[in-house]
């Protein structure tokens, strides 16, 4: 039996789709098992057990091709993909995505079955008239990961287990152990990882927070540093430089996997609602995030281990990139003493509520 999954992007949304993954090898032992991924988000599964191939869709370079004045290249590989999509006939493809994008390239594999949501899901763009099994709607106010798993109850799939499994090897977990030794982190250090930036300026905390609140975990005895993407590495910059005491930037410097590694060793994750969050969500490290615009419980860190913070304004959850009054009052009404207050009693072994 060959099987899709198609969940294209992003960071955290396909780790929300590991646990479904799971579910299929489970039911399906003997099946070959390909995922239809976008370059950003394909370092999650990229050498997973229990996938054959990852095939990897490069959209933004294609797009940035076209708008550079390249069509013949961008057309070129974007044909090679298809070819290699097409290679394999598939008996099952499953759309978690629900995009006009996945829905596009579903139309043009080869498969039997083709299984996704029906009309009536939330931003869904409608991607369903690429779909010959169409499974009736769900509610968007429940988490990520159930919805998806109701997806494959649908088709008979048991989802009783829900598991997160990363594709770690002991090759990422050693250089996440030289990386924090060459700032002098050793083994037994108490170590936070701070995740502060988000591509949506709603979901960004004041920068200066975020400053006291590592000044005094580090004041505690503990060790910090800042995590990213290299594009992050200036705004985290920019938090440090308003610190009493040196703190580690490693913003760019790991891969998708390094990053999880590097969050396996740390007692706390701190994080805005973003990629990252669910990485570290995913190796079982308590995180507490950050949320103001967005929805714990559709999108949270999955696991009673974590804490969400968050002021819980009439207008909240707005779902905005852009702050509809101009103030994003839902993030900066937090303070840096409710931060600490929280992060100090996770260090301790005390967790209220979670996400799951």
């Amino acid at each position: 039996m060959n099987i899709l999954i198609v969940k294209t992007s992003a960071i955290g949304d396909v780790t929300h789709t590991l646990p479904a993954l799971h579910a299929l090898r489970h039911h399906y032992p003997e099946a070959r098992i390909d995922w239809l991924v976008e370059e950003a988000a394909a370092g999650i599964i990229a050498g997973h057990s229990e996938l054959a191939r990852v095939l990897v869709s490069r959209r933004r370079q294609w797009a940035a091709q076209l708008k550079a004045g390249s069509p013949l290249a961008a057309f070129r590989e974007f044909y090679q993909f298809i070819q290699e999509l097409r290679a394999v006939s598939y008996d099952l493809i499953i759309d978690f995505q629900g995009l006009l994008k996945s829905g596009v390239l579903i139309g043009l594999a080869r498969g039997r079955r083709k299984v996704g949501f029906g009309r009536g899901m939330e931003h869904a763009e409608c991607s369903y008239v690429f779909l010959n099994e169409r499974v009736p709607a769900v509610s968007m106010d429940q988490h990520a990961v159930h919805r998806e798993l109701q997806l494959l109850a649908a088709i008979g799939v048991p989802t009783a287990e829900i598991s997160f499994t990363l594709p770690l090897t002991a090759e990422h977990r050693q250089q996440a152990r030289e990386l924090l030794g060459r700032h002098g982190i050793v083994e037994n250090s108490s170590l936070v990882a701070i995740n502060p930036v988000a591509t949506w300026e709603t979901k960004l905390w004041n920068g200066p927070g975020f400053a006291e609140v590592a000044d005094r975990l580090m004041a505690g005895g503990h060790s910090v540093v800042f995590t990213g993407s290299k594009g992050d590495r200036l705004p985290i910059e920019a938090i440090i430089s308003a610190m009493q005491q040196p703190a580690i930037n490693l913003a760019g410097t790991t891969s998708l996997m390094g990053l999880a590694a590097l969050y396996e060793r740390a007692g706390l994750v701190i994080s805005t609602d973003t990629g990252p969050m669910h990485i570290a969500a995913a190796t079982g490290t308590p995180v507490l995030a950050l949320f103001g615009p967005t929805a714990p419980w559709r999108t949270g860190p999955f696991g009673d281990q974590h804490q969400v913070l968050r002021v819980g304004l009439d207008c909240s959850p707005c779902l905005k990139r852009t702050c509809p009054l101009g103030t994003i009052d839902c993030m900066q009404r937090l303070t840096v003493e409710q931060v600490l207050a929280v992060a100090t009693g996770m260090l301790a072994g005390r967790v209220v509520g979670g996400t799951s």
